[in-house]
């Protein structure tokens, strides 16, 4: 059944307007980064490290969160429409799947949000920042870490698409994460707060590992947000009954 209901999501994103976004929003990441990192050459001297901080600052902080934001809520967007939870709720169908399939939808949509983000990033850095060679080989793994911390981000905004039926809400929300994640990660706690853990994995706005010596504390926050996540997103499915 999970997997009907991962097809039946799919099929959601097919002509969908949230692929303008998709391509939209990582570019003006970009922009932003990169206009940033060249009017502060005389402070930011580590040549690919210094561009990575700054196109992760703003993707981590602002763009990712409202752009997981949109996605969470336009696959839940049908859901909310006239008496169509009825029609999940009396379905032969576990509520948890439907959760299940919207973010195993959602990350894919991530995934290759982050692999098309890291390509901007290298056109960025060899057209415009003139950087020599190619970037050290743990600005990859930083993104992949970035991925990983992404996956509870995604959790966050599908539980909050779900229970709030407006679509702008949720997104504002989203920004208002990403912002906290921030001043949570310069004070040192990136791994109390699902929205810092992205930042975290990506190693956001700094020259030196954040992680460095603390991988399984990142990947155990990691786990624990998403249980924590699930466990919510179950308990509301099972109390949202059949509306009037």
């Amino acid at each position: 059944m999970l997997k009907r209901c991962i097809m039946a999501e799919n099929r959601k994103l097919h002509a969908s307007p949230i692929w303008a976004m998709f391509f939209l929003l990582p570019i003006i990441s970009a922009g932003y980064g990169t206009f940033n990192y060249l009017q502060n050459l005389e402070l930011l001297t580590d040549g690919w490290y210094s561009l990575w901080t700054q196109h992760t600052l703003f993707y981590s902080m602002f763009f990712f969160p409202a752009m997981v934001a949109a996605y969470a809520a336009y696959l839940w967007r049908l859901e909310h429409l006239g008496h169509n939870w009825n029609l999940i709720m009396a379905a032969p169908v576990r509520p948890l799947d439907l959760f299940t399939a919207k973010f195993v939808v959602v990350a894919k949509l991530a995934l290759l949000t982050h692999g098309f983000v890291f390509l901007l990033f290298l056109f960025c850095g060899k057209v415009f920042a003139h950087l020599p060679g190619l970037p050290p080989v743990l600005l990859p793994l930083y993104l992949l870490r970035g991925a990983v911390g992404a996956l509870a981000v995604i959790a966050a905004q599908l539980v909050l698409a779900m229970v709030i039926r407006s679509f702008a809400v949720p997104i504002f929300l989203g920004l208002i994460g990403g912002i906290t994640g921030l001043f949570i990660a310069a004070k040192g706690f990136p791994l109390v707060w699902p929205y810092a853990l992205m930042q975290a994995g990506m190693n956001a706005n700094k020259s030196a590992d954040m992680l460095a010596g603390g991988y399984g504390f990142f990947f155990l926050s990691c786990a624990f947000w998403l249980a924590v996540l699930f466990l919510l997103a179950w308990m509301l499915l099972k109390k949202r009954d059949v509306r009037a």
